[in-house]
């Protein structure tokens, strides 16, 4: 996954904060004019985009697979963060003066193949992936920045079954993992 450039960095942020002010003002449609961005920003690409007021999350709402062309999505994602996330209420003109807007573009999910929960937590690289978990219609992510969090891989996979809906101590032969990298902007100061 190539690095983006800086000035797509900062379009994408500043698309991101144009979409929440619009969608806060009742002003419709808040998507980007493709026909005037680089084509880098056309490409399609999943992301996430997390929100922090005072070092708080506010939000945090993405997709797993490309849908939209990428300036599409974050303002999409972005939207949702500040008014759709379930655990939190809208966001408010006032939180918007505080609000960090931090954007994860994902590289395509690839599945891991292993023979058991032990081999898969040998194959998996902390810090370096976010993982996928799926069992049936159950599934849950983390990104990759979360080893900051949970960086025991044995906890990490805890975690993940847990926010899939899984037991803690699950294991089944049809569970499915895919690996992806993130690039995040702007890094975590």
């Amino acid at each position: 996954m190539t690095k983006m450039k800086t000035e797509h960095q900062e379009l994408l942020l500043q698309i991101a904060r144009d979409a929440i002010t619009a969608e806060l003002h009742h002003q419709r449609p808040v998507s980007p004019e493709l026909a005037k961005l680089p084509a880098k920003l056309k490409e399609m690409r999943a992301t996430f985009v997390t929100q922090k007021c005072n070092r708080r999350l506010r939000g945090c709402i993405g997709m797993l697979e490309a849908c939209r062309p990428l300036a599409e999505e974050v303002a999409r994602n972005a939207c949702a963060a500040a008014f759709e996330d379930p655990r939190f209420t809208p966001l408010t003109q006032a939180e918007l003066e505080d609000l960090d807007i931090h954007i994860s573009v994902l590289s395509p999910p690839e599945e891991i193949a292993f023979t058991s929960e032990a081999d898969l937590l040998a194959k998996t690289r902390p810090v370096t992936d976010g993982l996928i978990l799926e069992e049936g219609w159950q599934r849950g992510t983390f990104l990759p920045c979360v080893w900051d969090e949970l960086p025991d891989p044995g906890q990490f996979l805890t975690h993940l079954k847990a926010k899939a809906g899984l037991p803690p101590g699950y294991w089944s032969k049809t569970i499915r993992v895919f690996r992806y990298k993130a690039e995040y902007f702007p890094p975590e100061a």
